[in-house]
């Protein structure tokens, strides 16, 4: 990667250990904004983010799309890694486009959790003729985790779903301390077939988050993880 200065808005475990790998990669953190400094997104200008080429905003879902607006509005591109707001996704959109920058979001930035939803859709495909194999994704996070089910496992039943041709149901457990674990299973009588990936540390968020980040400067528009790593569409 080349070097970039980069702010971080939340200050909480992701944004911490996001500044911490940064570091120690030799980026600059120009700003960690917490959640007083951001104000409901109107504390975030080009000034208070440091003038940085990106922003990456790790919150919660009630502050982030005001701040994700915030920040595309002072004119940088943005790595979102806050889920529970996609639902806003097609206003974000217009507002990165309206401001001449670039939206990167995704459910979860671990490159092998991205190649696990490709995989996902593959094995929807393969699986759909055999009816007779039930199809369920169970999801493990620590027990502070806002959103049930996680971001990344509606992302998986979607990939699998779409190309399985059914809905596949999704069963979230909140406990301790797990950073995150998702596993895709297709059940049949005698037998069963599991997709599972496990995150052993929350660098492995960061590691991606920053690729991410170097990557989208420089572009316009809006992107996913699947740009990134360059992961073939349909």
């Amino acid at each position: 990667m080349s070097q970039r200065t980069i702010a971080i808005i939340g200050d909480g475990k992701m944004g911490h250990a996001i500044r911490d790998l940064a570091e120690a990669k030799g980026w600059k953190v120009a700003a960690l904004i917490g959640e007083r400094e951001s104000a409901g997104g109107s504390g975030i200008t080009r000034s208070t983010l440091g003038n940085a080429d990106v922003a990456l905003e790790f919150t919660e879902p009630k502050a982030a799309v005001k701040n994700i607006t915030a920040a595309l509005r002072a004119g940088l591109p943005v790595v979102a890694g806050t889920t529970g707001w996609y639902d806003q996704l097609p206003a974000l959109t217009q507002v990165a486009n309206d401001a001449g920058t670039a939206l990167l979001w995704s459910p979860n930035f671990s490159l092998g959790v991205n190649v696990m939803i490709e995989l996902a859709r593959q094995a929807g495909t393969l699986m759909r003729p055999l009816a007779e194999f039930d199809a369920h994704i169970v999801e493990t996070h620590h027990s502070k985790k806002k959103d049930a089910p996680s971001g990344t496992a509606v992302a998986i039943a979607k990939a699998a779903g779409e190309s399985l041709k059914r809905e596949i149901p999704t069963t979230s457990v909140r406990t301790g301390s797990v950073p995150g674990t998702h596993e895709l299973i297709f059940d049949g009588l005698y037998e069963q077939l599991s997709l599972t990936h496990v995150a052993r540390d929350r660098r492995v968020f960061a590691e991606g988050a920053l690729a991410a980040a170097d990557w989208l400067v420089g572009k316009k528009g809006v992107f996913t993880m699947r740009d990134v790593l360059n992961l073939q569409r349909g």
